[in-house]
C-alpha cells in the first residue's frame, strides 16, 4: 500500500503506578508534554513546519470535557486545531491512531496527533442514582460482564493456563524492561512529566511472584501477573505517505467478541489485519500486545500460533512490567513499535503489529510497516 499513512513521530511519558509519582497530574497534563515532542519531533524528521488538522486521544475514565482539546490547548497547538476523544476503553489509543489514519486515507492530507491518555490517579468518582461505582457497564442487562480481574481468572481456566505459566510470563516481561533500560532503548521515546523519567513499575516481579497468593480460592491468577494500573500518555504524528520514514499503517481492525472472555478479543482482530495485509505471522518481525493480564496475553498467542517466550512479542518488556493507563496502552504499544522497528534501523519493509483485547469483548490492531 504505498499510499498508506505513515507514523512519523512517537513519543510517550514514563508510566506511573497509580497514586504515586503522577498522581497530581492530569489527564490532558499528561498528554501536553508527550504531543509536544511528537510534533517537534515530526518537524525535525521533515525539516518543516508540519500542520496539524485533528488531535485525536483515546481516553477511559477522565473527566470528560474532551480532554484531547484540553491537552492540544496545553501543548500550546493553534487554538485552531481541535481535538476529539475516543473511548474503545483498552484499545482506546491504538484505536484513535487508526482514526487519524483513516482520515488521512478519506482524503484530508494534513497531518494528525493521535495516541492517548489516562490519569487512573485523578479519574472521578461516578455514580447511578447517587451510587459510586468503579467503572461503567461494557454490556447491558442480560449479557456477562465480568470484573476485569474476574475475566482474566475465568480465561486462565477456560484455556487451560497454568499459573507456572502465567508467573513465567509476568517475570520474562520484567526481566526484558529491566534489560531495556541498561541498554538504553527506552531513552528516545521517553518524555519526563514531574520528574518521573522511567517506568515505576519495572523490576523485581521475579523474585516474589512464586510466593503470591492467588486472587480467587483455588485460582491461577495473581497480583503479579495481573498488571500495575498507571498513569500515563503516548502520542504520534500520522502524516500522509512520503512525507519521512517511520511506520506506514497498512492496516487495521476492530472486532466484537464473547463479553465473557474479553481477554481474547485481540486474537481475532490481529489475524482479520494480517488477512487485509496477505500476511501471517511469520512474517512479523515485532509484535506489541497490551499484557492487561498473563492469561490474556498467552489465550491470544496461543490463539494466533505464537509461543509465549517468541522473542519478537514485547521484547523489551510489555504491560505486566511497563504498567497499563488504559487509554493510553495501545498507542504505548504503538510507540514502542516505533522504538524497537523505526529508531531500532529495521531495514524498509519489515513489519510489525500493534493489538489490545478490550473490555466488553472488543479487540483492536493494526499491521505496521517500515518505511525509509
Amino acid at each position: 500500500m504505498a499510499d498508506a499513512p505513515v507514523v512519523i513521530a512517537a513519543r510517550r511519558t514514563p508510566i506511573g503506578r497509580r497514586g504515586r509519582a503522577l498522581a497530581a497530574v492530569r489527564v490532558h497534563e499528561l498528554a501536553a508534554p508527550v504531543l509536544r515532542a511528537a510534533l517537534d519531533d515530526a518537524e525535525t524528521a521533515t525539516g518543516t513546519t508540519v500542520e496539524i488538522a485533528d488531535v485525536l486521544l483515546g481516553n477511559c475514565m477522565g473527566p470528560g470535557g474532551n480532554p484531547a482539546r484540553l491537552a492540544a490547548l496545553a501543548a500550546g497547538l493553534d487554538p485552531a486545531v481541535p481535538g476529539g476523544t475516543v473511548d474503545r476503553q483498552c484499545g482506546s489509543g491504538l484505536a484513535a491512531i487508526l482514526d487519524a489514519a483513516a482520515a488521512i486515507r478519506a482524503g484530508d492530507r494534513r497531518a494528525r496527533l493521535a495516541g492517548g491518555a489516562e490519569s487512573a490517579s485523578t479519574a472521578p468518582v461516578r455514580s447511578i442514582d447517587g451510587v459510586p461505582y468503579d467503572r461503567a457497564p461494557f454490556a447491558p442487562a442480560g449479557f456477562p460482564d465480568p470484573d476485569m480481574v474476574r475475566a482474566a481468572e475465568d480465561l486462565a481456566a477456560h484455556e487451560g493456563i497454568e499459573r507456572t505459566r502465567l508467573d513465567a510470563h509476568a517475570a520474562r516481561s520484567h526481566a526484558r524492561a529491566v534489560a531495556a533500560y541498561s541498554a538504553g532503548r527506552f531513552a528516545d521515546e521517553l518524555v519526563t512529566v514531574a520528574g518521573l523519567d522511567r517506568d515505576d513499575a519495572v523490576g523485581g516481579a521475579e523474585r516474589v511472584l512464586p510466593r503470591l497468593p492467588a486472587l480467587f480460592p483455588g485460582g491461577a491468577l495473581t497480583a503479579g501477573t495481573s498488571t500495575r494500573i498507571g498513569d500515563g500518555a503516548a502520542a504520534v504524528v500520522v502524516a500522509p505517505a512520503g512525507t519521512a520514514p517511520g511506520l506506514a499503517v497498512r492496516a487495521g481492525a476492530i472486532v466484537g467478541g464473547d463479553p465473557a472472555l474479553p481477554g481474547l478479543g485481540a486474537a481475532p482482530a490481529i489475524l482479520r489485519a494480517l488477512s487485509a495485509t496477505g500476511s501471517d505471522v511469520g512474517a512479523i518481525a515485532a509484535f506489541e500486545v497490551v499484557e492487561a493480564f498473563a492469561s490474556q496475553s498467552i489465550a491470544v498467542l496461543d490463539r494466533i500460533g505464537v509461543a509465549d517466550d517468541d522473542p519478537r512479542v514485547c521484547a523489551d518488556g510489555g504491560a505486566l512490567a511497563l504498567g497499563h493507563p488504559w487509554g493510553a496502552s495501545g498507542a504505548v504499544a504503538v510507540v514502542r513499535l516505533f522504538g524497537r522497528l523505526v529508531r531500532g534501523g529495521a531495514p524498509a519493509g519489515t513489519l510489525g503489529v500493534a493489538a489490545a483485547s478490550v473490555g466488553g469483548g472488543l479487540g483492536v490492531a493494526a499491521v505496521f510497516e517500515v518505511v525509509r
